[in-house]
């Protein structure tokens, strides 16, 4: 099903059914501040293996996930006040931040390290999902090893057809990625140079 939804003011109706299929274990393509994504409830584990799948990759490497806020980012990962000072003039925005992971996730959703990617992104279509959830969405590029990057909503919708529940047609995105950093160790470490300025660790 392909949902044309309103970037600037989502309509909650359509919100809601995205958020319905989301709780049956249904997978979704979503627009995020950098890619469109394909995502899952983090909770449903059934829906995380169908991505792995979907996506081609090992499980030895897990996806990073979208938290609706910062407070939400301390419930699923562990936050230094330096790391939450930092996220905190950072977010929302194109940032993925790699965390030690805490209880509460999934085995399928930390490293072999026990760290997690999360990120907060400034999209309202992608947050008013995650809020109305209530649980972290798994956040992975709409794009397939011999595929390249999807950047049309209609082209994820053709390709990736029955594999996908919904694809939301959310406009236009940049199209290009994230910044991560990783908070694990005392200094904070750039580990790619994506979208968002990096100057306050320069």
């Amino acid at each position: 099903m392909l949902l044309k939804i309103n970037p600037q003011n989502p309509q909650e109706r359509l919100i809601a059914k995205v958020v319905d299929s989301l709780r049956q274990g249904g997978i979704v393509a979503f627009p995020t501040d950098t890619f469109y994504a394909i995502g899952c409830d983090i909770m449903q584990k059934k829906s995380v293996e169908k991505i792995y799948q979907i996506k081609q990759r090992h499980k030895s490497k897990p996806f990073s996930f979208i938290c609706c806020d910062l407070k939400d980012i301390s419930e699923y990962a562990k936050v230094t006040d330096y790391a939450y000072r930092t996220m905190k003039r950072l977010l929302p925005g194109p940032y993925t931040f790699i965390l030690e992971g805490s209880r509460p996730l999934p085995k399928t959703m930390v490293s072999k390290r026990k760290t997690a990617g999360i990120r907060v992104p400034d999209n309202a279509i992608c947050m008013a999902i995650v809020r109305a959830l209530g649980n972290p969405v798994i956040s992975t590029t709409a794009k397939l090893p011999d595929k390249g990057v999807f950047t049309d909503p209609e082209l994820i919708h053709d390709h990736f057809g029955k594999l996908l529940d919904i694809v939301v047609d959310g406009g236009p995105v940049p199209c290009q990625p994230s910044s991560i950093l990783s908070f694990v160790d005392e200094e904070p470490e750039i580990i790619r140079r994506g979208l968002g300025p990096l100057d306050i660790f320069e």
